[in-house]
């Protein structure tokens, strides 16, 4: 297998890309494969899982079929839209990643893979193994002429496809050929019941490609940095865009769940697809000093919100973490039947840190307010006095 597995045969967590459509993200690694996506927002369940449980996490592979080629995984300037690149001695080709985001006039949830063929000819294949529900629940595939459908008790989602599939294990699968010039575009997406997949055109995918590639420019625009390492510093504001819930504005502390805080070791998996009133002063500080005063507005509002509740428990006013829709259940999961990155379980979804008590949060609370006044505007009277309640 070529790149760099290491020695359990997952790939690194560094060797993976990111993209989004700021409800949720997908993890797309250097050999092409995507091996997390949660749909339809960041805490939903797994779609594709590999990154946990190899056999039994779901993935969608869009790679070449031979062995003899290397990778290279970079991303479009100044957005979101991730390039993974295969170089043989046959020739080039490319895999254009991107999700559509809903304020650049598309609708959100759908997972385009724009494939080309830069150089020479090269035999490609498509694989797409789907466990819905971190694995846990079974579902039905359907082929038709412009793709499959895959069915569960509680989402469905359709894979177009330009060529025609055949089924595989739980999946389906193709190989095709592609010429120097050439491109094949396949579409995931959420349908309702009794949906079929519908054909998009190349000039339909490049638009939207376009669309999506003008959104994050424009939104970049925005910046007000001037100084060193400008690039690096607008990547890493990208990626915090990227990690924000539009509908509520609230910022994820990480897309993933589980994942080993030390590699020997899994006693320290956690689920972080949660805010956690810690980060909010550091991303507030972020934004503000940057110029996108829209994002430290909508993440100020959620956070006034929290604050705002007219709950007491025996921990105080305020928790350590929240959901991205405000919700102060977190209750935790062990999820027994997956193996973990390398091998290294446990795989916990929810997070039962959210009951404890730690009270330097309020110092963080008073903070973010404090970043908020100074960098953007002040909050109104009445938040203030709920602020003030809270703090004594």
């Amino acid at each position: 297998m070529p790149g760099p597995a290491n020695v359990f045969g997952y790939l690194p967590i560094a060797e993976h890309g990111l993209i989004g459509d700021l409800h949720t993200v997908a993890l797309v690694g250097t050999e092409g494969t995507i091996d997390w996506y949660c749909c339809p927002r960041f805490d939903a369940p797994s779609l594709f899982g590999a990154l946990l449980d190899q056999e039994r996490g779901g993935y969608w592979r869009l790679a070449p079929t031979d062995t003899d080629w290397t990778a290279k995984q970079l991303y479009f300037p100044d957005t979101n839209i991730l390039i993974t690149r295969f170089l043989s001695p046959h020739g080039v080709g490319e895999v254009q990643d991107f999700m559509p985001v809903a304020s650049s006039g598309h609708r959100p949830h759908r997972l385009i893979r724009r494939l080309l063929c830069v150089r020479g000819q090269v035999t490609f294949r498509v694989e797409a193994e789907p466990r819905f529900d971190y694995g846990r629940q079974a579902h039905w595939t359907h082929l038709h002429q412009r793709g499959a459908v895959f069915e569960s008790p509680t989402l469905t989602v359709a894979l177009n496809s330009p060529l025609p599939l055949e089924r595989s294990k739980e999946g389906v699968r193709a190989h095709f050929d592609l010429r120097a010039g050439q491109s094949a575009t396949f579409v995931l997406e959420m349908i309702g019941d009794g949906d079929e997949p519908r054909l998009y055109s190349e000039d339909e995918t490049r638009q939207e490609l376009d669309d999506t590639v003008a959104f994050w420019r424009r939104w970049l625009s925005r910046s007000r940095y001037e100084g060193r390492w400008r690039e690096t510093v607008h990547r890493s504001a990208l990626t915090l865009k990227l990690l924000t819930y539009a509908p509520t504005g609230a910022i994820v502390a990480a897309p993933t769940t589980s994942l080993p805080e030390q590699p020997s070791s899994g006693a320290r998996n956690w689920d972080y697809r949660y805010t956690w009133i810690r980060d909010a002063a550091f991303s507030l500080y972020a934004l503000l000093r940057l110029g996108f005063t829209k994002e430290a507005e909508a993440f100020m509002s959620w956070l006034t919100e929290r604050f705002r509740e007219d709950r007491s428990t025996e921990n105080g006013p305020l928790q350590i973490m929240y959901g991205i829709d405000g919700r102060t259940e977190l209750p935790e999961e062990v999820l027994g039947h997956l193996e973990g990155y390398c091998g290294r379980g446990p795989v916990r979804v929810g997070n039962a840190a959210a009951d404890q008590l730690q009270l330097d949060i309020y110092g963080e609370l008073i903070d973010s307010v404090y970043l908020y006044n100074k960098y953007g505007k002040p909050i109104y009277h009445d938040a203030w006095e709920d602020l003030a309640r809270v703090v004594e």
